[in-house]
């Protein structure tokens, strides 16, 4: 079975990346331009996407502020959620009108690394991601006319911060018309990522204690995850207030600043490390028990250095683990939270504090270099 035939390139709104490593504040400077595009049809393999919700995520800052070199003129966005609106050919098992999660490393399922159960990331969808093509290769994104404009590149095979898009059928999972369009988006990275590496690279036991530093999107994330699979005592670690505050409203038995924490000499098992940052490494490795395991998630800058101590690992037996995108295989992961979110173990309506419009974009950034953001969510049907 054939997908529907494409019925030719449509024009879409979204937020082009010009200039990377712009002057804060970023609402003044302006680095992600609004702008019309032209959306070529799907090809053989790929999905037209009506875009619904897209969440606002630290690695699209790291594009911004240049931590992240990524090629320009680029559409960012890569936690998004929307309605299926046209197949390509070959598509056969997805169908109009059906809800998508959109993923921002596509598996090929052919790869080495794609066998891994999610441990390492595809090197096709690595190698796709750096280049600003699509899993199938090429761009589907310009400036003008589809036949002769000016490309521009998908950020991780998503750029969900536009009203459409055309992707790689195997970056988006299907989830049920009862999830969403916000809770559908977060679970793209921030649940993927966050509460991946709970479940698949921490793999804590219905009794353990679990520590997350860094209550962002990714942290808060994890924390809730930790809370929604363990019995044991759950902390959250992090500078902002009003973010520790957040933590206990979900259910973290504690929530204190690193300093606090280091002076009340607390460990435990399990500690997921969410900042991005080499300080908050640190500040994980020293809360990871003897005999425990440190999961990093964050994404520091590529020239970030860390000091830990190497007795403290072999005499101790400690372990460090990294975890890209939660050591998640997005097809079999994203339903298992969201069965734990229809039994109501998993609140992600709390993760998304506040809802923003594609204009807001660059005032979002200015949140989240500043700390204060945990899920911003731009809504398109607002």
């Amino acid at each position: 079975m054939t997908g529907i035939t494409p019925s030719g390139s449509t024009t879409i709104r979204g937020a082009v990346l010009e200039t990377i490593g712009a002057n804060r504040p970023f609402a003044g400077s302006g680095p992600l331009r609004v702008q019309e595009l032209t959306l070529a049809a799907p090809g053989p393999g790929e999905v037209r996407i009506r875009i619904e919700a897209a969440g606002v995520c630290h690695s699209d800052l790291s594009v911004v502020d240049g931590n992240r070199v990524r090629p320009l003129p680029m559409l960012l966005g890569h936690e998004a959620a929307g309605i299926v609106e046209e197949l390509g050919d070959g598509v056969d098992d997805l169908q109009p009108g059906q809800r998508v999660v959109m993923v921002f490393l596509p598996r090929c399922g052919e790869c080495a690394e794609c066998s891994t159960g999610g441990r390492l990331p595809c090197s096709a969808g690595s190698a796709s991601n750096n280049t600003g093509e699509l899993l199938g290769g090429g761009r589907r994104l310009s400036r003008g006319t589809a036949a002769d404009g000016e490309p521009i590149h998908h950020h991780l095979g998503v750029s969900g911060f536009a009203t459409g898009a055309v992707v790689d059928r195997r970056s988006v999972v299907p989830v049920a018309s009862d999830v969403p369009p916000a809770i559908a988006a977060v679970l793209g990275c921030a649940v993927l990522t966050g509460g991946g590496a709970v479940l698949n690279a921490a793999r804590p036991g219905p009794e353990d204690d679990i520590i997350v530093v860094g209550l962002g999107g990714v942290g808060m994330a994890a924390l809730m995850v930790a809370r929604a699979v363990t019995s044991g005592r759950v902390t959250g670690i992090d500078q902002q207030p009003e973010k520790l505050e957040l933590a206990r409203d979900l259910g973290a038995d504690d929530a204190l600043p690193p300093e606090q924490a280091g002076e009340r000499g607390i460990t435990a098992p399990f500690v997921i490390e969410a900042a991005g940052h080499p300080v908050a490494f640190e500040t994980a490795v020293t809360l990871t028990g003897a005999g425990g395991t440190t999961v990093t998630v964050g994404l520091p800058a590529p020239d970030a250095v860390s000091r830990i101590s190497p007795l403290g690992l072999t005499a101790q037996a400690r372990s460090i683990v990294g975890s890209y995108l939660g050591s998640a295989v997005p097809s079999r992961d994203i339903p298992r939270f969201v069965e734990l979110w229809r039994e109501g173990k998993l609140p992600l309506e709390r993760l998304v504090t506040r809802h923003i419009g594609l204009e807001d974009i660059n005032e979002a950034m200015d949140e989240l270099a500043a700390g204060r953001a945990v899920r911003q969510v731009i809504d398109f049907q607002r």
